[in-house]
């Protein structure tokens, strides 16, 4: 009888000191929290470092503490820096609307009648086109930017809006993700009852494919926006008045004055570069919604 309580003792002990799934759940919970906060934290930042030096004079630029506000010089900031060589600044806004903006848009078009042509048509060549495809895009872009340059300085096209919109209608990597999105969304049965029913393939491709395609879309476009609306090295060498600059050209070439001409725009500069954040956020709740459809689709699918 003793020995029967003991080992029932034992039995019970032991299955009390099993480790509980549910805590572990919830210890693997706070440690993806915490470390999605420090990832958080560590994003933004810069992003408030900017922000509150934005909004101080150039006196307290340099001698207040960098994280915390000294005075309230934000709307005169934005007075100067929209004024600053009769308005510039909202000429440089302007031209990378235009390059991001229409260079995306078409790109993006291309890029998925591209992609579902190779995903969905067979021809001759196709694996070698698509090897060739995945292969460029693996070429970084600086190294294009010098042909680029001298092709166009054959054809009278630098200093000119083409130099820079004609390199972002080609976009090899926005190729293969749509053709990885129409191998995923499009399918066959569903082509070849448009073309029983009598659709030619331009009518499947506007009317069908591309509202199929809407989620893979809105990505291609938001990542080739903010591509184009970060380029640097391509404009630094295809735009030379300052009439045809880019934002973040415009503003580099502010923040060379100081050591050139001894004139100190470091407010100007941090102001405008604030102000060039707010396309990139703005575009990134617009899409949200796409993204959001085209996942709730997927799951009613």
């Amino acid at each position: 009888m003793a020995l029967t309580e003991e080992r029932t003792s034992t039995h019970h002990v032991r299955r009390i000191s099993k480790p509980d799934p549910a805590a572990r759940s919830r210890g693997g919970q706070r440690f993806l929290l915490v470390g999605l906060a420090l990832a958080g934290a560590y994003s933004l930042f810069p992003v408030w470092w900017l922000i509150v030096a934005a909004t101080k004079d150039r006196t307290a630029l340099y001698q207040s503490n960098g994280l915390w506000f000294s005075g309230w010089h934000l709307w005169a900031n934005l007075r100067q820096l929209f004024t600053y060589e009769n308005g510039i600044f909202l000429r440089w806004t302007a031209n990378s609307f235009l390059y991001a903006g229409v260079g995306s848009l078409g790109g993006t078009l291309i890029a998925l009648a591209t992609g579902y042509g190779l995903a969905r048509f067979q021809f001759p060549g196709r694996d070698l086109v698509f090897a060739c495809v995945v292969g460029s895009f693996l070429i970084p872009i600086a190294l294009l930017t010098l042909p680029l340059y001298l092709l166009f300085s054959e054809i009278g096209l630098v200093d000119t809006p083409w130099a820079m919109l004609i390199p972002c209608l080609i976009n090899p990597f926005s190729v293969y993700l749509a053709k990885v999105y129409t191998e995923a969304t499009v399918p066959y049965e569903l082509l070849e009852a448009a073309r029983i029913d009598g659709a030619g393939e331009l009518r499947i491709f506007f009317s069908i494919v591309l509202r199929m395609m809407t989620t893979g879309g809105a990505t291609v476009f938001l990542l080739a926006f903010v591509n184009t609306w970060n380029a640097f090295f391509l404009p630094l060498t295809v735009l030379r008045g300052e009439e045809n600059w880019t934002l973040n050209l415009g503003l580099y070439n502010w923040s060379g004055k100081r050591l050139e001409s001894g004139v100190d725009l470091t407010s100007l500069v941090l102001t405008g570069a604030l102000l060039s954040i707010v396309p990139m956020a703005v575009m990134m709740i617009a899409m949200r919604r796409y993204w959001r459809t085209g996942v709730t689709l997927g799951a009613l699918k």
